[in-house]
């Protein structure tokens, strides 16, 4: 049945286009769109919802990006990998430099699923576009600046529209984010504090490949270069985001040192997004917010002195022009090899493991949190493969999936949110741990 509200909705995006009642009467939104289809995650996410839709026939979506042919190419190699004919899958053009396309694009989706990195960059033409046509919004973005500035721009106009704008729904931060909120479920009392440990590994028989190739793709090499670059602008913009401070929580959480020993491995301070992710999530929680920490484990004690070095090398560079210029035209050399430009090797990606353990600590059910200090504590994993793009694209596209399944079980109005805050009371994580990303309590 056509309502009132949807016709509005319709010709208000159509603008400044003539409006055709003939097309809107036969046009229906798709489940989902990807946009930027046709960049390295964005590849990866056309393959895996290929899949998704083969199993669920009832699924709509489709693709867009700037090149028809590129578009069409992608559809035709995903027919081959997947065995899913894809012949009759929506395609449409759309551009970040062009509003309209974006406006037209955003009109076709429920849920508008965006892999067009960095965001810093590309990222809030599409936001807008996607509020003002009435398209839930998810991507994959970790750039701190880019999470928090649309969440200061947009939060108002998400929740007028009843729309969510849901970044940051991939490896960063959905491992640590719905992580914290996993031990928080389980946890049978107050939780206080975690303290989350990142580890990889890669079998030593593809350790050559990686070497070749490189571990990290070109787009997230950009994105952190624009983020080092911008870091100064953080702390204005939560000022701005979070004016009044919370209340000092007993006992803090201190920051551990530069260089600490933890169950048999050197650890350092992980500078992913997702300590801002979780902050936010915490802040907006009616419970008693959770203190978190974020730490990545070295293969070794020689990598501690390394790892600081280049820190300080890419943080000293990317804040001036002639080095970030220099890091972006040479980032296999910038990057010791890590970084591969033309596509990372298929063996690579697919036998990278990697495991997020998230350690709590806090009071039993009962205990006064202001009575003593935490006496209780409960350690989570969170584990997978193929962290960059297959654990990526698993979770961004089951959190669009989400949306449109649970709606219910989602926060009443829609706005600029995390995923803790938006999918704590959903059944994501049980849908992830069904297609390969695990969260289990674990022994300490």
């Amino acid at each position: 049945m056509l309502r009132i509200e949807d016709l509005t909705l319709a010709i208000e995006c159509a603008e400044p286009y003539v409006f055709d009642f003939k097309i809107f009467f036969t046009m229906s939104r798709l489940d989902l769109v990807i946009f930027g289809a046709t960049g390295f995650t964005g590849k990866h996410a056309v393959m895996e919802c290929a899949r998704i839709a083969k199993k669920n026939p009832s699924l709509t979506w489709g693709i867009a990006g700037r090149s028809q042919s590129k578009l069409d190419a992608l559809l035709e190699e995903a027919s081959k990998e997947t065995g899913v004919d894809l012949s009759a899958i929506p395609v449409m053009l759309a551009d970040v430099g062009d509003e309209d396309s974006l406006r037209a694009m955003c009109q076709r989706a429920k849920v508008l699923v965006n892999c067009c990195g960095p965001y810093r960059l590309y990222g809030e033409p599409v936001v807008s576009a996607a509020v003002r046509c009435g398209a839930h919004y998810v991507d994959v973005s970790g750039e701190p600046q880019f999470l928090e500035s649309m969440q200061l721009r947009y939060d108002s106009a998400a929740r007028d529209a009843g729309v969510f704008v849901i970044c940051a729904c991939g490896f960063d931060s959905i491992p640590n984010d719905m992580g914290v909120v996993f031990l928080q479920q389980n946890f049978d009392g107050t939780l206080n504090s975690v303290e989350s440990y990142l580890s990889t590994e890669l079998p030593p028989q593809y350790q050559a490949a990686a070497r070749r190739g490189g571990v990290i793709n070109y787009g997230t090499w950009a994105s952190l270069v624009y983020g080092l670059a911008n870091y100064h602008e953080l702390k204005t913009l939560r000022k701005q985001l979070f004016p009044d401070r919370l209340p000092a929580l007993k006992p803090k959480l201190e920051k551990k040192r530069c260089v600490h020993f933890r169950d048999g491995r050197w650890c350092v301070p992980f500078p992913g997004s997702d300590a801002s992710v979780v902050f936010r999530t915490q802040r907006r929680s009616r419970a008693r917010p959770v203190q978190f920490r974020a730490y990545l484990r070295l293969p070794g004690a020689w990598a501690a002195p390394l790892v600081w070095f280049c820190a300080l090398a890419l943080y000293l560079l990317a804040r001036c022009g002639p080095g970030r210029r220099w890091l972006l035209s040479r980032p296999r050399l910038c990057s010791l090899g890590l970084v591969g430009r033309g596509g990372l090797e298929r063996p690579v990606t697919e036998n990278t493991r990697f495991g997020f353990a998230l350690h709590g600590a806090g009071w039993p059910q009962g205990v006064d949190p202001d009575s003593e200090l935490p006496t209780k504590t409960l350690t989570a994993k969170v584990s997978g493969s193929n962290p960059g793009y297959g654990a990526t694209v698993v979770a961004l596209l089951h959190s669009a999936l989400t949306i449109l399944d649970e709606r219910d079980k989602m926060p009443e109005r829609g706005g600029v949110v995390t995923t803790g805050f938006a999918f704590g009371n959903t059944g994501l994580v049980r849908r992830l741990n069904e297609n390969g990303l695990r969260f289990e309590i674990v022994e300490e």
